[in-house]
């Protein structure tokens, strides 16, 4: 992948299809995987080009589209966007991430870029003279490393590129139901010493975010229901959002950060700083082992 591997003389067509050709499948059939593979990459108006006639990054579509026609069960890319520049490299490494979620495919990725290692894998593998020193999750890695090794590898990883919102969540303080009325969210509220209450369905999705001024105005206009009180557009994220992410969000937003799964029901709350305090958090004490290979949990490959 580092040089693409693209036959100079062949069309992109010809190149996606090169592997199904080897395999003696037909013309048509192998044109007509090809091309849905290169309209997976956003390559089909380029299907009759040469690869001279194309940037880098789209001579690394063309080999991702070779590889994916064949649809094998793994994928192996050994620094396949080390040779790109740094935005065509971010934009590669977001479309490998979309073309994961969509093909559900295991992918072993090789690179030396730990921030790269972090962005893409689940899972991390982080080794040393042959050896697997450590295997986890990037949160896993960063946030415990095995040995000293592992920790200077990842001395300064901001944590916020790793840690989800799952981590930092809070149970809710300030819980309402929007078939409750502002006098019962005030209440709630003020026991909890709480400006905001987030406002749930019979299912405990979310509805929205009240504020306790809007709660008090409500109640002083005599509306005995929350429904033109509520803000409907307050700021969610899922469990696995990164905390870097929360930044924008904690700035822009006075309230807690509602943390929902994926129906809408509330999980949690993340408040600005626990978002603050991640940035600041250090690596856990790495283990007195002396870097010996990690053991996966049963049932993890």
């Amino acid at each position: 992948f580092q040089h693409y591997g693209l036959l100079p003389h062949r069309t992109v067509l010809e190149n996606v299809s090169y592997g199904l050709e080897v395999q003696g499948v037909k013309k048509a059939d192998r044109t007509a995987k090809a091309t849905e593979q290169l309209e997976r990459v956003g390559l089909e108006a380029w299907a009759a080009s040469y690869p001279d006639e194309l940037s880098g990054g789209m001579q690394q579509r063309v080999g991702i589209a070779r590889a994916l026609v064949l649809d094998p069960e793994i994928l192996l890319m050994d620094e396949p966007f080390s040779g790109l520049d740094p935005l065509i490299r971010r934009e590669m490494q977001d479309e490998l991430i979309s073309l994961q979620q969509q093909l559900k495919k295991t992918i072993v990725f090789i690179t030396h870029d730990l921030n790269e290692a972090l962005k893409l894998g689940d899972r991390i593998a982080i080794m040393r003279d042959g050896e697997i020193i450590q295997l986890g999750t990037p949160e896993e890695i960063v946030t415990h490393p095995a040995d000293d090794y592992v920790g200077e590898f990842v001395r300064d990883v901001s944590k916020a590129k790793v840690l989800g919102a799952e981590s930092i969540m809070q149970q809710a303080e300030s819980v309402v139901y929007e078939w409750q009325g502002p006098q019962e969210a005030v209440h709630v509220m003020e026991s909890n010493d709480s400006d905001h209450a987030f406002v749930l369905g019979h299912n405990r999705e979310l509805v929205g975010d009240l504020s306790l001024q809007e709660a008090t105005e409500a109640l002083e206009r005599g509306a005995t229901t929350m429904q033109d009180a509520v803000d409907t557009d307050c700021p969610r994220v899922a469990p696995t959002t990164l905390v870097e992410e929360l930044v924008p969000l904690s700035a822009q937003y006075e309230g807690p950060i509602a943390v929902v799964d994926e129906q809408g029901c509330l999980q949690g709350e993340v408040h600005r700083t626990a978002v603050l305090s991640s940035m600041a958090m250090s690596p856990a004490p790495a283990s007195d082992n002396d870097g010996g290979a990690a053991q996966a949990r049963p049932n993890e490959t």
